[in-house]
């Protein structure tokens, strides 16, 4: 017996009982932020498709958009997996269909491990997941898209029209990345580097614009890369120039960058293309140590990170700075951990992203061997976190009573009637405010600075 839905006739047994048409969705996002934009544009193309997005628990498919960069991040999709699977096991819903990185390295064991899984896609297959949804409620068949050439993309053509927040917007400029570094699992999930063309990402830019997007972010896993593989004259520095130049975009930013790829001629146009392009950005250093930056396969060492540093400083000299670094890799010796805590005080970073050296299977460094107790590892780490907090809670006092212009974007996650926004060199601030304050700019006087946010108050708010 069949039923006939939107998606045509769907076999009668893939559901409990009576007429059981799936037209809801939930995301479950894990990971960075092109994981978000791959979300955004599901969900715009769900949306436009006659979809509703609802809750997780109310949801008929779930559709998780999973990260591979570390374990931890594995073993939460695992987790999640499971609670699903056990309400599947018994309503038979929710189905799930898993995307991105983790889809990619262990898709098929998900599949057979967990029968709610119907389909699994590698991120250069998102193009296909919506045929995917019809082909397995249409015909019953499960779905594996994984992506076998690491050149290959089946690219979803949709701007991410439809996403949480309407004023800042993500925009992936190049897929894959080609430089390998020892600890790293995206290129063996990712593929190779492959840049977008710059029609389309500029097209992309222009319906966000109309939208009333008014901050955009390029995105790439080394956006300085971008046009490396062509053989035109389209370079990181022209896209950064043409994406600024268009009419009624506020503020452009990019992530993440690449120290050995990162030219003064980026630098120059940053500084020139203020105050659109933000005087901000995160440059990953991922250790002190010279020898293990070599273990690492990074292309640097930290004389020639110091010398973009200053670069930055000396063209931009209120720059934000990000970065990222590593603990307790194979064989780092407590002088190169000592050495990464030098970095941190002679950088003086606005903030760090740590973590503990997690080994990915399939990496060079998986088969490397670790010697560091887990005791030994998370100690570093924690040390790492004291000094760079301390550094970070000096930096964001000494802003006390200037004025910064912020955007405001969202509610602040705690405290009641506080908005939360951004200054052009990326440092979250908090302000008393009202709903009607979203999607606007402000001046703010910097009252306090705390570890990771400024508080101030609102002396004027840009009309709408």
């Amino acid at each position: 017996m069949e039923i006939t839905s939107d998606f045509g006739k769907i076999p009668w047994y893939h559901f409990p009982s009576g007429v059981f048409v799936m037209k809801t969705f939930a995301l479950i996002v894990f990971g960075c932020q092109m994981n978000v934009y791959d979300a955004d544009r599901l969900r715009t193309q769900l949306i436009a498709e006659g979809w509703t997005e609802t809750s997780q628990e109310d949801a008929e498919v779930l559709l998780f958009v999973t990260c591979s960069i570390r374990e931890k991040a594995e073993q939460k999709v695992w987790s999640l997996i499971g609670r699903f699977q056990k309400k599947w096991d018994s309503q038979k819903k929710p189905y799930m269909a898993i995307v991105g990185c983790m889809a990619q390295r262990v898709g098929e064991k998900l599949m057979k491990r967990f029968p709610g899984i119907f389909m699994v896609a590698g991120p250069r297959h998102l193009g296909v997941v919506f045929s995917g949804i019809q082909k397995f409620f249409s015909q019953g068949e499960k779905s594996i898209f994984l992506d076998e050439d690491p050149r290959g993309l089946e690219d979803l053509h949709c701007p991410p029209l439809c996403r949480p927040n309407p004023w800042k917007a993500y925009i992936t400029i190049a897929h894959g990345c080609d430089n390998f570094c020892t600890y790293c699992i995206v290129p063996y999930v990712r593929g190779r580097f492959q840049s977008r063309e710059p029609e389309d990402i500029l097209q992309e830019a222009r319906s966000l614009i109309e939208q009333g997007v008014l901050e955009i972010t390029l995105l790439g896993q080394n956006v300085n890369s971008y046009g490396t593989d062509r053989k035109d004259t389209w370079t990181f520095p022209r896209l950064l120039r043409e994406c600024a130049a268009l009419p009624g975009l506020r503020r452009l930013r990019f992530a993440t960058n690449h120290p050995k790829d990162l030219s003064p001629e980026v630098i120059s146009v940053m500084a020139e293309g203020a105050p659109v392009i933000c005087p901000a950005l995160n440059l990953p250093i991922q250790s002190g140590s010279d020898e293990v930056l070599k273990k690492m396969n990074r292309g640097y060492t930290v004389e020639q990170y110091a010398s973009i540093i200053s670069l930055l400083r000396e063209a931009m000299p209120h720059v934000g700075i990000t970065s990222d670094l590593i603990v307790g890799f194979p064989g780092e010796s407590e002088e190169d951990f000592q050495s990464s805590l030098e970095v941190l005080r002679r950088f003086r970073f606005d903030l760090v992203h740590s973590a503990a050296y997690s080994p990915r299977p399939g990496t060079s460094s998986a088969s490397m061997e670790q010697e560091l107790s887990r005791e030994d590892l998370f100690h570093r780490l924690h040390e790492v976190n004291s000094l760079q907090s301390k550094i970070a809670l000096e930096k964001n006092e000494k802003l006390a009573g200037t004025l910064q212009d912020v955007l405001f974007d969202a509610l602040a996650p705690r405290g009641e009637n506080l908005l939360q926004g951004r200054t052009p060199t990326d440092k979250v601030v908090l302000v008393p405010g009202n709903e009607d304050f979203l999607g606007r700019f402000g001046k703010v006087r910097i009252l306090s600075g705390e570890h990771w946010c400024l508080r101030g108050e609102v002396e004027e708010l840009e009309p709408r």
